[in-house]
């Protein structure tokens, strides 16, 4: 028996055909690719961090995360009546979302408008549920009529709405959204994606309790906690009932629980962050829109997406100057010849502005 052929036996074809996710090596780089809080902590609450997690219990699973939850729903907005579910980042909410609702005695659907956050299609295609990605217009708005259509051809059990977009940042029309929400009813879930809100300051958090069928979904990742991996998903009890049955067990470790509940106690701290942030996104986005060939998208989140003439060659150029960004030229017709770049301090902006330029001058 060889290797080979025994993963072809035992491996799902549809899985040995796509690639792993690849996360690039920063090492050296102006790192400005994965949409990340550029400030750590001051270093008196560093220490008293340190204090806090130097106490956590190692050698025990992790406690019910009752209190990190109660401490999530009450300095986050979740409304009164309303629960949360935590996971290992979004992307594991993402997951026990699509293992919920793949249906195994019909044919399970997942919907977004696409191009979409990556995670989306590939939990649908690892929990077995078909995707249907519905195209944006070309100034990335919803197309409502295609929305709809899809809606009534595939009967979604899961539809994705990220507000504000990745990896377009804008924000999508809320009365459109509400309008794809109600088609939904009862047929299936509208999750809104949240990541970037400290950025946008617009939410459908309270508005949980118009619908039945919507899930609000969150992390603390892009407020400045990447590296806890804390996200958190809020919907009504009985909902999320269901959706605990396939959380695994001690999912969110010690840890993680520890930094969360730390920072919760100095949210003041992060919120000054993401208000620098978009600060310096203002900052940014009028300096790009003021090069000559950059066209710039309108940002709520904490990136700034643009087209220039050629995005292959000027990621390249940039890369050679050890600035990373994302070219998002190949994910998706509508994003031909398009960069994304974090926004980070002003130093780091300013570093990646002049390597644009000499990037398009060569």
């Amino acid at each position: 028996m060889s290797l080979e052929s025994l993963i072809s036996n035992t491996i799902r074809s549809d899985v040995r055909a796509i690639n792993s996710y690849h996360v690039p090596d920063a090492s050296g780089f102006v790192k400005l690719d994965a949409m990340e809080n550029p400030y750590e902590l001051p270093p008196a609450l560093r220490q008293e961090l340190g204090e806090r997690l130097a106490a956590v219990a190692l050698n025990r699973y992790p406690p019910s995360y009752d209190a990190l939850r109660h401490k999530v729903a009450a300095k986050l907005g979740v409304p009164a009546g309303y629960e949360v579910l935590l996971g290992n980042g979004s992307d594991e909410l993402i997951s026990i979302l699509a293992a919920t609702c793949a249906h195994q005695e019909r044919r399970a659907v997942m919907m977004a408008p696409v191009p979409a956050f990556v995670m989306f299609q590939r939990a649908a295609q690892v929990a077995g549920m078909d995707f249907v990605g519905v195209t944006l217009k070309d100034d990335f708005s919803l197309d409502l009529p295609a929305m709809l259509a899809a809606i009534a051809e595939h009967q979604p059990a899961l539809l994705f709405l990220a507000y504000p977009n990745n990896p377009t940042g804008n924000l999508f029309d809320a009365d459109v959204m509400v309008e794809i929400i109600r088609a939904m009813g009862d047929k299936g879930l509208v999750v809104v994606d949240e990541a970037y809100e400290p950025f946008a300051q617009q939410s459908f958090m309270g508005r949980l309790p118009e619908f039945d069928n919507l899930i609000v979904m969150r992390t603390l990742s892009k407020l400045g906690l990447a590296g806890i991996r804390l996200g958190y998903m809020a919907a009504a009890p009985a909902l999320l009932e269901q959706f605990e049955k396939v959380r695994p067990p001690y999912n969110v470790n010690v840890m993680t629980q520890a930094a969360a509940e730390f920072a919760l106690d100095h949210l003041d701290i992060l919120n000054g962050q993401a208000a620098q942030l978009r600060e310096q996104r203002t900052v940014l986005n009028d300096a790009l829109a003021a090069l000559p060939n950059v066209t710039v998208f309108p940002s709520a989140a904490n990136f700034i997406t643009f087209r220039v003439v050629d995005a292959d060659t000027i990621h390249t150029n940039l890369l050679a100057r050890k600035i990373l960004v994302r070219n998002l030229s190949k994910m998706h017709s509508v994003l031909t010849n398009c960069l994304r770049v974090t926004v980070s301090t002003p130093e780091e902006n300013a570093a990646f502005l002049d390597a644009l330029k000499a990037s398009m001058a060569v």
